[in-house]
């Protein structure tokens, strides 16, 4: 099986790369360039680039997942012909199979909610309501739900729904404000969907990693058109952007799959699986800069009388930037903040207690720094 993953992630990336050229050419001969501010919004100068990126992300995540629920439906025997190593878990891919009709359906309102936003800004509220209930949706349909152990000391689920709906909103969000600078959202969806990949490997949860091998897969090849490389001239810009489309869509997508991941390994001689119930944590491990961006810049806006809705050049990679960093290299240093808090989060859940302390603590640590670093005053941001 896990040929069979890294077969996905490679027909997603030979699958998103003519995709992204194409959707360039398409953005161009429709004008479909990145939009001016709103009233209050803060942004870049405008460039003459496509924020169509993201149907490639979309289709090339989609396309497989679909083609894939009707090949287990449809044609098992063909599949099975195809993959031999799939025939022990086709029974559980057939199972799970309407639950990925359901995935795709609420990941399809979420990818054309952004594409009406790339092209006329919706009021935030609207846009808020419509994530809430993609994500309300899918919790329900799916039975997703985090912190199930919860349910008998707070009287049943809907401390568990709530989390796991909020969850979801606030990581597509998350991952929407971090499209900011060049190659950022794509970069780090595909670092963080990484070490998710090799934990759903590492647990055998193969729907979970086919699904992850897509998602990194699909933004490798975006990055193609997006990433600012040193190989294109020291000038290089991106010549595509994933636009609201495409971040909203891969947020949502690492969201929902964190929830279907089982982070804790199963008991060792009959010790009770809650021994190990910080393995859930993983998550805000992996994604703690997208969640320290998101929370760092609601707070600026916030503190200056704005809405944290309304967009600024206040984001970590803006900070970074005016700090003396280059674009190319404030991306590159996400980046590795990202690895650099990713790594530990793989085996916390086989941890001993004392050792998930000392890695939940080098994360902090990370975040602490930064932050400290972040302390010197800085100039204010304006539209340049």
């Amino acid at each position: 099986m896990g040929l069979v993953v890294a077969t996905l992630c490679l027909a997603a990336l030979l699958l998103s790369v003519p995709l992204t050229w194409f959707m360039r050419w398409i953005g161009h001969r429709a004008g479909a360039d990145d939009t001016a501010p709103l009233p209050g919004q803060i942004k870049a100068p405008t460039r003459k680039v496509p924020n169509t990126g993201g149907v490639a992300i979309f289709l090339s995540i989609a396309l497989p997942l679909l083609a894939g629920v009707l090949a287990v439906r449809l044609l098992p025997d063909l599949l099975i012909s195809l993959a031999p190593a799939i025939r022990p878990h086709l029974p559980g891919l057939q199972d799970s199979s309407s639950g990925v009709l359901w995935f795709l359906a609420t990941l399809t309102v979420m990818h054309l909610l952004g594409l009406v936003d790339d092209r006329r800004p919706l009021g935030p509220m609207l846009k808020l309501a419509i994530m809430l209930g993609a994500a309300g949706t899918l919790v329900f349909t799916t039975d997703s739900r985090l912190l199930t152990m919860a349910d008998s000391y707070v009287g049943g689920p809907w401390l568990s729904i709530l989390v796991t709906v909020l969850w979801v909103t606030i990581i597509s969000n998350a991952m929407n404000f971090m499209d900011n600078m060049d190659g950022l959202t794509g970069g780090v969806a595909a670092i963080a969907g990484s070490f998710f990949l090799a934990a759903a490997l590492v647990h055998q949860q193969w729907f979970i990693a086919a699904a992850l091998a897509l998602l990194v897969g699909a933004c490798v090849g975006f990055l193609t058109l997006n990433f600012p490389s040193r190989l294109a001239g020291p000038d290089s810009r991106a010549s595509i952007f994933m636009g609201d489309g495409g971040s909203l869509v891969v947020g949502f997508t690492l969201a929902f799959l964190t929830v279907r991941t089982t982070f804790i390994p199963p008991s060792a001689a009959g010790a009770p699986i809650t021994n190990n119930w910080y393995g859930v944590l993983m998550p805000l491990l992996v994604l703690a800069v997208p969640l320290y961006d998101f929370t760092s810049v609601c707070i600026i806006r916030l503190r200056a009388g704005r809405s944290p809705f309304v967009g600024d050049l206040n984001h970590l990679s803006h900070r970074l930037h005016r700090l003396g960093l280059s674009r190319r290299d404030a991306v590159l240093v996400i980046y590795g903040l990202t690895a650099i808090t990713s790594i530990g989060g793989v085996a916390l859940g086989s941890l001993e207690p004392w050792q998930a302390v000392m890695v939940g603590g080098q994360t902090l640590l990370v975040l602490l720094i930064l932050a400290l670093f972040e302390a010197r005053r800085l100039p204010p941001a304006t539209g340049g």
